[in-house]
């Protein structure tokens, strides 16, 4: 006599097994690592354009305060020239409203710095700051460092729609008397005065005449433009900048 059909006996647990668990935090785990892997992609992404579009506006307010130096350019007439490169500084005279001022742009130890001097109003201080900023070293007061990693730069000069070096020798104006030279031109400078032996400022007056036995001063004429090269962050950077008509 045959007994009656066995029923298979039911598991215990509807549960995962050991095997099956390690195999879903395995597969869970790759994919938060690759989920962070993209995250952070993302990341680091947003943080080198930020940093690229900071840089960008730093360097345009950079070349914004350059060609606005350039165009400000004038000739106080205390000066053989208002506008001179040496292979490492450029310096200049410029105009403000308060008097003229003294800048000087240069490249030393990877870093590109502008110095301005305090406000002008007589020929005795244009001379003085125009001969300290020849002895400048990167740390005194008035220093700013405008950009790093610059190197190899150089200043151009357009006269006659002709690109030279500007440490080369220049146009040179007509030879005045040491006295005309150093006296202010009305025109060019109204804020600068000479100075009065016993009281204060004297209006600006025109180059006075060659006086007799007066040594001649030969003054170099301005150029029509500037042309600005400079390597920063291993890229050559190029701006042409004409002179405004102050100069």
């Amino acid at each position: 006599m045959t007994g009656a059909p066995r029923i298979p006996a039911r598991r215990s647990s509807d549960g995962f097994t050991l095997i099956e668990v390690l195999v879903a935090l395995m597969i869970m785990a790759i994919l938060a690592t690759l989920a962070w892997q993209g995250l952070d992609g993302i990341l680091r992404a947003r943080e080198r354009s930020r940093t690229a579009i900071d840089a960008t506006v730093r360097l345009a307010t950079v070349l914004t305060q350059w060609e606005q130096d350039l165009r400000s350019v004038v000739d106080t007439g205390a000066l053989a020239t208002p506008l001179a490169f040496d292979g490492m500084t450029l310096r200049l005279t410029r105009r403000t409203d308060a008097g003229v001022m003294l800048v000087a742009w240069a490249v030393r130890g990877g870093l590109w710095q502008r110095w301005t001097s305090p406000l002008m109003t007589h020929v005795g201080e244009v001379q003085e700051n125009w001969a300290l900023s020849q002895a400048l070293q990167g740390q005194e007061p008035g220093q700013l460092t405008v950009a790093e990693e610059a190197s190899q730069w150089q200043i151009y000069f357009s006269r006659g729609g002709q690109w030279t070096n500007a440490q080369s020798t220049g146009d040179l104006a007509p030879a005045a008397s040491t006295a005309a030279a150093t006296a202010p031109a009305a025109a060019s400078a109204p804020a600068v005065a000479a100075s009065a032996p016993d009281g204060p400022a004297s209006a600006p007056a025109p180059p006075a005449p060659a006086a007799p036995g007066a040594v001649p001063v030969a003054r170099e004429l301005l150029p029509d433009a500037v042309r600005l090269q400079i390597t920063l962050g291993g890229q050559v950077l190029t701006r042409d900048i004409a002179l405004g008509a102050g100069g």
